[in-house]
């Protein structure tokens, strides 16, 4: 069983199946220019396409247009209301790392503890820092999608 399989060739790694190998629709021909020419049947049926009513399909639905509108689905309002909840709590979880982070700042700073007082700082300047997102969130999103409407 084993022994009526060819052995494999340094091309191969494992032995082929016996009998006619199948026919690849397409094949690469070097012509000697620089650029590659595909020949066969799919490379044919492609050109057929685009040249056709595949174009003429891409260049109708080139025109497309978008307005968001939270109120357009079901929910839209339920959505915005769970984004200004999330806004909230992520502005009172911000200032409450604010308070413990000048606290730490502050206690590090009186009895001499550099690493508290590093420490301290830094949560000062990271609570900030993610105010600041949060507030600037739906204004940095609309400039970029103002930026990107403006694209032709």
């Amino acid at each position: 069983m084993i022994s009526d399989l060819p052995s494999p060739s340094p091309l191969t790694r494992w032995p082929l199946p016996p009998g006619p190998r199948p026919a690849v629709p397409l094949s690469f021909r070097w012509t000697g220019s620089p650029a590659p020419r595909w020949t066969g049947s799919l490379a044919e049926g492609v050109g057929r396409a685009t040249r056709g009513g595949l174009h003429d399909v891409l260049l109708a639905t080139a025109n497309l247009q978008l307005s968001p509108d939270t109120n357009a689905l079901p929910g839209g309002q339920v959505l915005q209301n769970l984004m200004n909840g999330l806004d909230g709590w992520a502005l009172a979880l911000a200032l409450v790392g604010l308070v413990i982070g000048a606290a730490a700042w502050a206690l590090g700073s009186h009895g001499q503890n550099y690493q508290q007082s590093f420490v301290g700082r830094r949560a000062v300047l990271i609570s900030g820092f993610a105010a600041l997102l949060i507030g600037a969130g739906p204004g940095i999103v609309n400039f970029f999608f103002n930026t990107g409407t403006g694209v032709h």
